[in-house]
């Protein structure tokens, strides 16, 4: 693994890490995806992520996916077969599949996460993203620590390519520095729904955004609090990703957040 450059991180809020999952291990995660997916049966009712209206925050098969592996659909999907459809797999691929565990607990990941002052890592949430070819959805502008907050904030992301990612089929953008502003907002339960509350009005600051451009198997670690999106794949081309959330045990994990894992205690490394 590179040296980090932890004053960048912190300047930034991003860093950016090529080479660092092998291509053995990048073929091994696609191999198992599309395995997971051969062997789902979606039924009638199709769940259908999006980042702009929340609708499937609605739907039981979501609030419940924190320690399941579920499946999701993207919105501009008709009747395509599940393979060229989803939006991503998730929640707990890392606790659940044996070869995702088996590459989110790394050496080097745990290694990483020292480095950059994790005192307990956990392994919180993870995510296998499609960015199918022509439907890839767009995913707005966003701080991770409004899904998965933590008091202080420790949600940090790990974000691997398993395809190249360019501009032409929705790599990451990034507001740099950015993470030094204030939450903005919370996706959180109150009286048994999950709903979206301002915390504070700020626009974003007038930052041109980065075009986070990266080889397969390049790692992109993302600050909690740095705003960061990706436009739709409208390329003939996938952009697939896994993405880890990572916490510090000794912070404290909002009891109104939407992932909860009850049964399935979370583990670091």
């Amino acid at each position: 693994m590179r040296p980090l450059d932890l004053d960048s991180y912190a300047r930034d809020g991003f860093l950016v890490q090529p080479d660092f999952l092998s291509a053995a291990d990048c073929d091994a995660l696609q191999a198992r995806a599309a395995e997971l997916v051969a062997g789902f049966d979606p039924g009638p009712v199709r769940t259908v992520f999006s980042s702009h209206d929340q609708s499937h925050a609605r739907a039981r098969y979501f609030r419940e996916s924190g320690g399941a592996i579920r499946f999701f659909f993207e919105e501009e999907a008709t009747d395509q077969p599940a393979a060229f459809a989803l939006n991503k797999i998730g929640h707990a691929l890392h606790d659940l599949d044996p070869v995702f565990d088996r590459i989110s607990r790394q050496p080097k990941i745990a290694d990483l996460a020292r480095m950059l002052g994790f005192v307990r890592p956990l392994l919180l949430q993870s995510m296998y993203l499609f960015k199918q070819p022509h439907i890839g959805g767009e995913v707005g502008w966003h701080q991770d620590a409004a899904y998965l907050h933590t008091t202080p904030a420790t949600v940090t992301g790990f974000w691997i390519a398993l395809d190249d990612a360019d501009r032409d089929n929705g790599c990451l953008m990034a507001l740099p520095g950015a993470h030094r502003g204030p939450l903005r907002e919370r996706f959180h339960e109150r009286d048994g729904e999950l709903i979206t509350s301002t915390l504070d009005p700020t626009p974003w600051p007038e930052t041109e955004p980065v075009a986070l451009e990266v080889r397969r198997g390049s790692l992109v670690v993302l600050h909690g609090l740095l705003p960061h999106a990706s436009a739709p794949n409208r390329s003939s081309r996938p952009r697939q990703a896994y993405a880890l959330h990572m916490i510090d045990g000794n912070a404290d994990y909002s009891t109104d957040n939407w992932l909860q894992r009850p049964g399935l205690p979370l583990r670091g490394f």
